[in-house]
């Protein structure tokens, strides 16, 4: 048995966001995912939608007092945009909601847990959308003021800042395979709105560098490391490269180094996928980098050359390489993702090495299980498989520290369980137990086990 001991400052806890808990009430605008429900409410799983989540809008006290009680001492959320901005033109904002998030923030730090905060986490307001959405230059102005304005409100009390969640997402997830709205299938726009939020997060970042406030502003991206098949097979290698580029450091590059990477530049023109830019664009990404890089960890991606000409009607990110499903992998058949502890390690060795060791911290690394009801013993889920997942997890992030790399934090997904987009409820991920019938919530063997965990600053393994 060997101890895994981190910092006394270390920062351990979970993220959620506002629009997976919170519930839909009183908000001044719809998001996109208020207003794809209402119209397509087949596609979401069991038809549960957004309306109520895990209603933390409503319970955020007593919601924080069992997040303490897992021994949190830091806990991530956002802000919706939809529902702070009354008048997203002239920046009038919603006085409840104004007023909801400085509860919450001061509720946190009244319990001796830090605030972090992000500014949008995949909830575009519906009236923005309409008008294109981040394909449209004047909603990242919009964006810009928005952010600048909620480091004006909130900045004397929170000091760790996120401008997006999982931004390969927005594209990926809208505009290249259906799975957000507004279900678009086009890589050139896809590659419009990848390059537009870049945009608009340099310029957050340069409202909060104005602002005068004092902390750390960052990204949070879904890192998926890119491994070839062979690592002897120059095709398999160039397969694994592309798609590195364009799930990885269409972000991570420009977040840390201020700059596309030549050879994404090199494939989007090459492709017809260049995106329509403006003159000062390169100055601003140059001069406005990140002080604080979040990282979400859930999985690889492991991928060879094409063996076959991919059928499509449309350019997709699949007509230049495939995925390799290694034999004998870890598996979690709940969503169909691999399993690779070591995962975490090779990307703190890759920040280390590669983005100048810019400091760093797990934001999200989570274990989704259906039906956990049944691992329910004495009112208590025996969630075993999670405490195995986090501590195998956190070995490797320990190693990675241990060789030098900047890790500060490891926040898991997520205190509570929490309504999923379109699979709703159907997978389970927090340490606590959300009954959807009664509302009820509980503690999981998994929170007690955390508490245990961040009291003794690490554990034995």
């Amino acid at each position: 048995m060997k101890q895994y001991k981190f910092s006394d400052n270390f920062l351990f806890g979970s993220s959620t966001s506002g629009p997976q808990s919170e519930g839909f009430y009183n908000k001044a605008n719809k998001n996109i995912w208020d207003y794809w429900f209402e119209i397509s409410k087949e596609k979401f799983h069991n038809q549960v939608g957004p309306e109520y989540t895990s209603n933390f809008f409503r319970d955020y006290k007593d919601d924080i007092k069992l997040i303490k009680e897992t021994g949190h001492n830091v806990f991530r959320t956002s802000i919706q945009w939809s529902r702070i901005v009354k008048d997203f033109n002239t920046l009038e904002l919603d006085e409840t909601a104004v007023e909801f998030y400085n509860n919450v923030i001061d509720e946190l730090i009244k319990n001796d847990i830090e605030p972090i905060i992000c500014l949008y986490h995949f909830d575009m307001p519906l009236k923005l959308q309409e008008i294109g959405g981040f394909e449209n230059r004047e909603v990242v102005e919009l964006y810009a003021r928005y952010a600048a304005k909620m480091f004006e409100i909130y900045g004397d009390k929170v000091h760790k800042w996120f401008t997006f969640n999982e931004p390969i997402v927005v594209a990926e997830g809208g505009y290249l395979y259906k799975f957000h709205y507004p279900e678009v299938v086009s890589f050139k726009r896809a590659a419009q709105v990848v390059y537009n939020m870049n945009l608009a997060s340099a310029k957050a970042v340069k409202a909060f560098k104005e602002s005068g406030k004092k902390g750390d502003i960052g990204i949070i991206l879904n890192l998926t490391p890119s491994y070839p098949r062979d690592e002897n097979n120059k095709e398999d290698l160039k397969a694994s490269h592309i798609c590195d580029l364009i799930f990885n450091r269409s972000f991570l590059d420009p977040a840390v180094k201020g700059e596309f990477p030549a050879d994404l530049i090199d494939f989007v023109n090459e492709n017809n996928l260049t995106p329509i830019c403006e003159e000062g664009d390169k100055d601003i990404l140059r001069e406005n980098t990140i002080s604080l890089l979040g990282i979400n960890y859930y999985q690889p991606r492991r991928v060879k050359a094409r063996e076959s000409k991919f059928e499509s009607d449309a350019l997709m990110p699949e007509n230049f390489f495939e995925p390799y499903e290694m034999p004998n992998r870890l598996m979690n058949p709940y969503r169909g993702w691999e399993i690779y502890y070591k995962g975490i390690y090779d990307i703190a060795k890759n920040i280390q090495e590669n983005y100048s060791n810019i400091k760093w911290l797990i934001t999200e690394n989570g274990m989704g299980v259906e039906n956990e009801e049944r691992f329910i013993k004495n009112g208590i889920v025996e969630d075993d498989y999670r405490i195995e997942f986090v501590s195998e997890h956190l070995k490797w992030l320990h190693k990675g520290i241990e060789e030098g790399s900047n890790c500060i934090g490891y926040l898991m997904w997520t205190p509570i369980d929490c309504w999923s987009w379109l699979n709703a409820y159907k997978n389970r991920y927090g340490f606590i137990r959300f009954d959807l019938e009664s509302g009820k919530k509980t503690i999981k063997k998994s929170g007690y086990w955390f508490k245990e965990l961040v009291k003794n600053k690490g554990f034995e393994g």
